[in-house]
């Protein structure tokens, strides 16, 4: 009998979700950074085990929203988890119980769906000892009722195999969901623009991530079996448009060579990738970008 259904991976900035997702789904769907806010769109990886197909909804990191597109982020963080079959909620075992887990388990307890089962995954077990994370574990299932929890490294691959079968053997039964080749139903227009977005981020400062926005403008699959596609990298203010380009274009030069080697490999053919590098100063108010980054405009309201 097969099964499918959603599960949504929830949990403070950094907790490492996206690196779970890319581990679960075996693929590099979710871009991974060292900076917190990187995910914006709710990115779906789907894997697969045994006779179950799982649907991952990677939401953004939830947090103490300021600006619309933070507001913006945590409505759709919130709407991934409403949903999903099954909700995991993510916590540092380094960091522990922090306010803003509190927060989180508050949230769930008033947004309880029916028939939504909820697991707990204490990540990162390798940065400290078995006792830390018996108690941290005890007093997080004081404060929730989860249905399970397990202890993982995301990044090394510890326990997770475990978590994914819990998954395969809870999830509703039903035909599955999407085609077994497809991996992500992000359209590969944005999983290129992530890519180049996640290179920017990890090349530049901390604020201006923020500041910038990734579109993916044109795409031509040639004849020769490569794709051309141009894409323009929106920055906020002119002096931002300075230190994305660099000394002579070297800084958008290297983040290009970067992206294509990435993009090429996800697509597994040649790709030529041309950036270019836009002043549009209120696009973090702009209601067409929240919709291509899969977000609602208004719950920045």
């Amino acid at each position: 009998m097969t099964r499918a259904g959603f599960v949504a991976l929830i949990g403070e900035p950094n907790a490492g979700k996206s690196t779970l997702l890319n581990r679960m789904v075996g693929a590099k769907v979710s871009i991974v950074t060292h900076k917190v806010q990187t995910t914006r769109t709710r990115i779906r990886g789907v894997a697969l085990e045994g006779e179950s197909q799982i649907v991952f909804v990677d939401t953004p990191g939830l947090f103490r929203p300021r600006r619309r597109l933070d507001r913006a982020m945590v409505a759709a963080a919130w709407g991934g988890a409403a949903d999903a079959d099954i909700v995991v909620l993510m916590v540092e075992a380094h960091r522990g119980r922090t306010d803003g887990v509190d927060a989180i388990l508050n949230a769930l307890k008033e947004r309880e769906t029916e028939g939504q089962t909820v697991a707990l995954a204490i990540n990162k077990i390798d940065r400290v000892k078995a006792e830390a994370l018996l108690a941290l574990s005890a007093d997080l299932n004081e404060a929730y009722p989860f249905a399970k929890t397990f202890m993982i490294s995301a990044e090394k691959g510890y326990g997770v195999d475990d978590l994914r079968s819990w998954l395969a053997e809870t999830l509703p039964e039903g035909p599955w969901l999407y085609p077994e080749d497809q991996i992500a139903d992000l359209p590969m227009r944005m999983i290129a623009a992530e890519i180049t977005r996640e290179k920017l981020t990890l090349r530049l400062h901390q604020e201006l991530p923020y500041q910038l926005t990734v579109e993916t403008e044109g795409w031509q699959d040639r004849k020769d079996g490569s794709t051309r596609i141009d894409q323009v990298i929106y920055v906020a203010r002119d002096g931002h448009k300075g230190i994305v380009l660099g000394h002579k274009g070297d800084t958008v030069k290297a983040i290009g060579q970067a992206a294509r080697v990435e993009i090429a490999e996800f697509l597994d053919r040649p790709v030529h990738l041309f950036l270019q590098v836009k002043v549009r100063p209120g696009w973090l108010e702009e209601a067409e970008r929240y919709s291509e980054m899969g977000l609602d405009f208004r719950d920045g309201d």
